[in-house]
C-alpha cells in the first residue's frame, strides 16, 4: 500500500506493505454452493420460503467475515446470487425470464428493485451488511478485572450479568438509549419494552432497551401523560 499506509515493526520502522485480509476464494464459493443447493431444493416452494431460508445463511456468513475486508466479496456474492442462482429459480418456475418474471419477484423497495414478496419479505443483501472492524482489548483490562459493563458491552456475555441486559449492552453499545450517557459501573439498569405488552408489545429481543431506571421511570411517565391526554381529547363535547 505505499510508505505511507504500511505497518511497522517492532522498532516503529515502515515496512512498506500493509495487510489486508479478505475472506478466502474457497470459503466463499463454499457459501455460494450452499446457497445453490438451498435454492436448487426450493424450486417449488414459495418465494418467501425461499426466502426464509436464504436469509439466515446470508445473515449469519456475512457476520462472520463482517470484521475483514469484505466488500468486494460481499459484491460478487450479490451478483452471482441475483444474476445467476435466483434468475434460475425464476425462470424454472415460469418457463422464460421476462419483464413479466421480474415484476412477479422483484419489488421496489426504497427505490431498487429487490427479490421479494408482496408483503414486504425480502432477501437479504451481502453487501448491505455493515462491516464493523475489530477494536483491540484495551490495554489495561482483564476479563477478571470486575469491569462488567465493559466486557457486556464487547462480548454480550459475563457471567455476573443476565445473558438477555449484556447481549442488550453490547447491541446499544453500552449507552442509555432515553439519555445517551454510557452505562457506569453503579448504575441501575432495567430491560425496557419499547412497545409495551400492554399495547401489543412482544417480549422478543428487538422490542427491548436498556435503560437507566430513572430514565425508564421519565419513559413511563411520558408515556401515561400522553395516554392520558388522548383519552381526555377522545370524549365527547356535552
Amino acid at each position: 500500500m505505499g510508505n505511507y499506509r504500511s505497518g511497522r515493526n517492532s522498532q516503529g520502522k515502515r515496512l512498506g506493505f500493509k495487510t489486508i485480509i479478505t475472506p478466502s476464494q474457497a470459503k466463499a464459493k463454499q457459501h455460494i454452493e450452499a446457497l445453490g443447493t438451498v435454492i436448487d431444493s426450493c424450486k417449488t416452494a414459495p418465494q418467501q420460503v425461499l426466502i426464509n431460508r436464504l436469509n439466515p445463511i446470508i445473515r449469519g456468513w456475512c457476520n462472520y467475515y463482517s470484521t475483514v475486508c469484505s466488500h468486494k466479496t460481499f459484491l460478487k456474492c450479490d451478483y452471482i446470487l441475483l444474476f445467476s442462482q435466483l434468475r434460475a429459480w425464476a425462470r424454472y418456475r415460469t418457463g422464460n425470464f421476462s419483464s413479466t418474471t421480474l415484476v412477479k419477484y422483484w419489488h421496489y423497495v426504497n427505490g431498487a428493485r429487490i427479490f421479494s414478496t408482496k408483503d414486504g419479505i425480502r432477501l437479504i443483501s451481502h453487501s448491505k451488511v455493515p462491516l464493523a472492524r475489530h477494536v483491540k482489548v484495551k490495554g489495561d483490562k482483564s476479563y477478571f478485572d470486575g469491569d462488567v459493563f465493559y466486557w457486556s458491552t464487547r462480548k454480550g456475555t459475563h457471567p455476573e450479568l443476565p445473558n438477555r441486559l449484556a447481549r442488550l449492552l453490547k447491541q446499544y453499545k453500552g449507552r442509555c438509549p432515553e439519555c445517551g450517557l454510557l452505562f457506569v459501573a453503579d448504575d441501575l439498569i432495567e430491560v425496557d419494552h419499547q412497545i409495551p405488552v400492554s399495547e401489543g408489545g412482544t417480549d422478543t429481543f428487538d422490542n427491548l432497551q436498556p435503560l437507566h431506571r430513572h430514565c425508564h421511570d421519565v419513559k413511563t411517565a411520558r408515556s401515561l401523560t400522553h395516554a392520558a391526554e388522548g383519552a381526555v381529547d377522545n370524549q365527547p363535547f356535552c
